[in-house]
């Protein structure tokens, strides 16, 4: 998700308005001497909306279990919310605003776009950061002590997807848009990279304006070209619009997307037209024995925890094994110790970092949208 501009202040790519950052109010209890605060910060706003409620449903759970099973150290844990509605601009706001809190941990940001630029406040401020989802090489790439994530990169994302189209749909006009964001045109930049390599050139390769509802002159030039297959680098709302718009025209085309279609959002805009969409994205964390107890108290209250849920919950687990190992919530300990011990047995499964803070092993697997408005793991 999976650096500004949506993933680095590099090329704005979201068209949301800036609006004041928001600390939404903490949760959780607090122990006596005060509370040990960590941060949820993602897009509870804005059209990307799901995604934040995703990461805040995970880290609320994650806080209820660790506060239930006495707490982090010996402290029970508040959860401070902040919304940056994947604005890079607004992120630092939080940034600056959650650091201010002396917060130990932010699980987030979602937007790449949003995690770059934050990141520099976290690392100035002493704050440890782990990403459940921003997906752009950037953010680790700059090597900053503090940064972390959980899933994979948009490099190791770009290469399965390349390969797969160029294998799967051999002879078939493909092409590939993106949004002009960090996250988007550079998972679109990866894919193509990997296409190229498996002797695939492909049809068509443009930018699209985000927040747009007509996307007709797009469609129009995707016709013209006579494309099959259309890999989108961006997010589900747009997605959903131009596949949906294609099909209108008669269209007969496959989208395949990334991790950002991740949502039950997705088939809300496409209906039917949705049918046979593929994504890349990791192995449906759902299923797996580590996290089925987990997975259960999410069903107790009627949470599906789909997408990044278990992403940001498994963050905040990992966070407070290394505390108990590092013996200490200072976050260069607590990074230390993230880095030289592992792997770290969680929601996730096992989970080891290199020098850089990512994850030494990222799977991707393909997942195809049903008739029946659900997805599942190919």
């Amino acid at each position: 998700m999976s650096t500004v501009n949506r993933r680095s202040l590099l090329g704005a790519g979201l068209a949301l308005p800036l609006a004041a950052p928001v600390l939404l109010g903490s949760r959780g209890a607090r122990a006596q001497g005060g509370p040990l605060r960590i941060a949820v910060a993602g897009p509870m706003t804005g059209q990307y909306a799901a995604f934040g409620a995703q990461m805040k449903n995970g880290a609320e759970q994650a806080v209820t279990d660790l506060n239930g099973a006495g707490g982090v150290m010996g402290q029970q844990l508040t959860l401070e919310q902040g919304d940056d509605a994947c604005d890079p601009r607004q992120a630092v706001s939080v940034a600056n605003q959650l650091a201010s809190r002396q917060v130990k941990l932010v699980a987030g940001h979602f937007c790449s776009g949003s995690s770059i630029p934050a990141n520099k406040v976290y690392a100035e401020e002493g704050v440890l950061q782990i990403s459940p989802a921003s997906t752009n090489p950037v953010y680790t790439d700059n090597g900053s002590w503090n940064t972390f994530r959980v899933c994979g990169r948009d490099d190791q994302q770009g290469a399965v997807a390349g390969k797969y189209i160029a294998t799967t749909y051999k002879g078939q006009p493909v092409a590939i848009l993106h949004d002009n964001s960090a996250y988007g045109k550079g998972l679109a930049d990866e894919t193509k990279k990997s296409l190229n390599g498996n002797g695939v050139t492909e049809a068509l390769y443009a930018a699209y304006t985000p927040g747009e509802r007509d996307y007709s002159a797009i469609v129009s030039r995707l016709k013209a070209a006579n494309i099959a297959v259309i890999y989108i680098g961006g997010y589900h709302t747009e997605a959903g619009l131009i596949l949906r718009q294609a099909k209108e025209q008669g269209m007969k085309v496959t989208l395949i997307g990334g991790d950002a279609l991740v949502t039950n959002e997705f088939w809300q805009i496409t209906g039917a037209a949705g049918e046979g969409t593929l994504m890349t994205f990791a192995p449906d964390l759902r299923t797996r024995p580590t996290a089925a107890p987990v997975v259960a108290r999410f069903k107790a209250r009627n949470i599906d925890p789909e997408g990044y849920t278990l992403y940001t919950y498994g963050a905040i687990q990992i966070w407070a094994d290394a505390v108990k190992k590092a013996g200490s919530t200072d976050p260069q300990k607590v990074a230390a110790a993230l880095k030289a011990s592992g792997p770290w047995t969680s929601v996730l499964g096992e989970t080891s970092f290199d020098k850089k803070g990512d994850p030494t092993v990222a799977d991707y697997v393909f997942y195809v949208w049903k008739n029946d408005g659900s997805y599942a793991q190919m």
